[in-house]
């Protein structure tokens, strides 16, 4: 059954939402992050996609103190993502109360690195992002594109063993236009035993049960519920 997984994206301590990756058409939304995350709980969600669009893009971990306080909500799982550089950042983060670690630029810029955190703090403890735009990935808060392949990039930390991946169609992300459900689809059949996160262009409860017909293990859902597309009971089972 797939899993249904709310997103904060962190941007001057508040929660927005990006059109595209594009920080300049960053949409504010007017809950504290520690609010919206309790709401995400009280609804029903169990696990929560945390970004720090600031580390992301800076390059350092820029919101430590507010994973603390949204790890401190007893129903949720959160995995974070953002300015995750060194083994103390892993450490940092896990001790903060993260359950996953969410690496993208890293793993894309520096693998034998990423590989020695997944042997150090476990391989279950991180989710690879592979984020991308027409097939090739970005890094750097998506900021930076990049030569590489989607499905090459994959290839090459399946090779290795790693079964837990986030993807993210930027084109699609915030646009609410539907998912790329056909290349979900393809990459799970291509990689058997893959736990794949769908995420960009969710809109309503057909578009995750078609990403759950895909074979995704969880989809990432963001705009559509700041915008009140639908009830969040739509989506916890």
């Amino acid at each position: 059954m797939i899993e249904p997984i709310p997103a904060i994206d962190l941007l001057d301590g508040a929660c927005v939402r990006l059109e595209r990756g594009d920080y300049r058409r960053a949409q504010r939304y007017p809950l504290p992050p520690l609010e919206q995350a309790c709401r995400f709980a009280a609804a029903g969600f169990r696990r929560l996609h945390l970004v720090d669009l600031e580390g992301a893009r800076a390059g350092h971990i820029m919101h430590l103190d507010l994973l603390k306080q949204i790890t401190a909500v007893p129903e949720l799982m959160v995995d974070f993502s953002g300015g995750i550089r060194s083994d103390s950042d892993c450490r940092a983060v896990l001790n903060a109360g993260a359950r996953w670690i969410t690496i993208g630029s890293m793993a894309i810029r520096r693998p034998a690195q990423v590989l020695s955190w997944l042997e150090r703090f476990g391989p279950d403890r991180f989710i690879l992002a592979a984020d991308s735009r027409s097939g090739k990935l970005a890094a750097r808060g998506w900021q930076q594109q990049t030569t590489l392949e989607l499905s090459a990039f994959i290839r090459s930390y399946y090779r290795r063993g790693v079964r837990q991946f986030l993807s993210t169609d930027i084109d699609r992300d915030g646009m609410l236009g539907g998912p790329a459900t056909a290349r979900y689809a393809a990459l799970v059949r291509r990689f058997p035993g893959i736990r794949l996160i769908a995420s960009g262009g969710l809109r309503h409860r057909a578009d995750l049960d078609a990403l759950e017909a895909a074979g995704c293990s969880g989809a990432i859902i963001g705009k559509a519920l700041y915008e009140g597309a639908f009830q969040f009971v739509h989506y916890v089972k």
